[in-house]
């Protein structure tokens, strides 16, 4: 399935393979987000019970210059868990970038393949435990395929982490986008099309919605890679809540997590009793699409789904053998950052939320550490003098509270499978 925008947006990643990556960098630093961290694959698709022992078949689709893959890829490695991650492009430009990043780094457990993901019914790859989509079902001619796709290729049990753009954030891009259409004809080079956008963000007006806009950057750190794909791209769409839910029921997923799930929580943006008593009427999604109008700064949709109908696993944080682990964080520095009046000030782009925390929180996240198990926490506390139902009345509060702002996870169990 190709069109000459396809065609275009193809040519397009050949001459700047997206993202911008230098090989070099990565002696200095892994660069991880969501979807597709490993921690939160555990926790979101496998609610914390699928055994570390289980290798675990990965695809990137739409690997580009391979940050999902290599960072997916030294997780897996980092921690000795078996499997393989496969990056999946069409682009040979970003095939060589990401296997300069891969072989700097010494991963020998990816497997490349270039195609499109379009052709991955019948093409004898998989099933994948995992699949990662991250940026590209809103560039195909026909998204709704492309996620028949990736279903297609799904093993049973499996899920799935999809990242599509949203509207309300991206405010202002898409009026920039119809002046360079003008300005700069999709028919032409590629070079002559940047070079114009360039002149034309230099002398941007003051009151473009785009430099009101602080929930996208790339046209301002990415480099030229990022400047095209955000303003000159041939193909690019965006989902609100509800059309994002429809866009996966079509092919038959249904969400199992929007990340971060504070950001889809309106009763956070509005405490007047009477209004949170209205949104507790309200149905999930319609709730999330209320928390998407109102905030007005999520640029892109990050979710975590699974099958329709499969069993959908929930982490028990509350299970005695369950090993909580901290996000791209220590407990410790968790802990450090708990205000006087036990809130926690969450940043989610320019908006600022604090997120309430009991007076245990601080001990507590000290002694979370990726190994110790719930009952190992508390039984550490109580030789410290705190009794048992403190902790308990304390963890139940506390975990919940930081799993929404996707920081405390559940580790996946190191050799058997447990209930969720």
């Amino acid at each position: 399935m190709s069109d000459l925008t396809d065609s275009r947006l193809a040519a397009q990643y050949e001459a700047y393979p997206y993202p911008h990556r230098d090989p070099r960098d990565e002696a200095k630093r892994l660069i991880v987000g969501s979807p597709g961290h490993l921690h939160e694959i555990d926790h979101w698709v496998f609610g914390g019970s699928r055994p570390a022992a289980l290798p675990l078949n990965a695809l990137i689709a739409g690997g580009g210059s391979g940050d999902a893959t290599i960072m997916l890829a030294a997780q897996m490695a980092r921690e000795g868990r078996g499997g393989t991650v496969t990056w999946l492009d069409r682009s040979e430009a970003a095939l060589k970038i990401a296997q300069a990043r891969a072989a700097a780094r010494g991963l020998t457990n990816i497997v490349w393949e270039r195609g499109s993901l379009l052709d991955l019914p019948g093409s004898g790859l998989g099933p994948f435990d995992y699949i990662d989509c991250c940026g590209v079902l809103h560039h195909l001619p026909d998204p709704a395929a492309g996620a028949r796709a990736l279903e297609s290729v799904l093993a049973p049990g499996g899920g799935m982490g999809l990242m599509v753009y949203a509207p309300h954030g991206r405010t202002g891009v898409y009026m920039i986008q119809d002046g360079l259409r003008l300005l700069a004809p999709a028919d032409r080079a590629p070079a002559a099309r940047l070079d114009v956008a360039r002149r034309v963000m230099k002398h941007l007006p003051e009151t473009a919605w785009l430099r009101a806009n602080q929930s996208v950057s790339d046209h301002l750190a990415g480099g030229d890679a990022g400047l095209y794909d955000l303003l000159l791209n041939p193909r690019d769409r965006s989902y609100t809540v509800p059309e994002l839910t429809d866009l996966l029921a079509g092919a038959g997923l249904s969400v199992a997590c929007w990340v971060e799930p504070i950001r889809y929580d309106p009763a956070v943006l509005l405490p007047d009793p009477k209004l949170r008593a209205r949104i507790a009427e309200l149905a999930q999604v319609e709730r999330a699409a209320l928390a998407e109008a109102l905030a007005g700064n999520i640029a892109a949709h990050i979710v975590y789904c699974t099958r329709v109908g499969a069993p959908l696993l929930r982490a028990d944080p509350f299970r005695p053998d369950a090993v909580p682990i901290c996000r791209e964080i220590s407990g410790e520095d968790l802990a450090k950052g708990i205000q006087a009046n036990n809130t926690l000030i969450v940043g989610l782009d320019a908006l600022r939320v604090p997120v309430p925390v009991p007076p245990l929180a601080a001990p507590i996240l000290r002694l979370v550490d990726g190994k110790r198990t719930v009952a190992e926490i508390g039984a550490a506390l109580r030789a410290r003098g705190t009794k048992e139902a403190a902790f308990d009345t304390a963890w139940r509060v506390l975990f919940p509270a930081l799993e929404r702002i996707n920081r405390l996870l559940l580790a996946a169990p190191a050799d058997r499978p447990t209930s969720a």
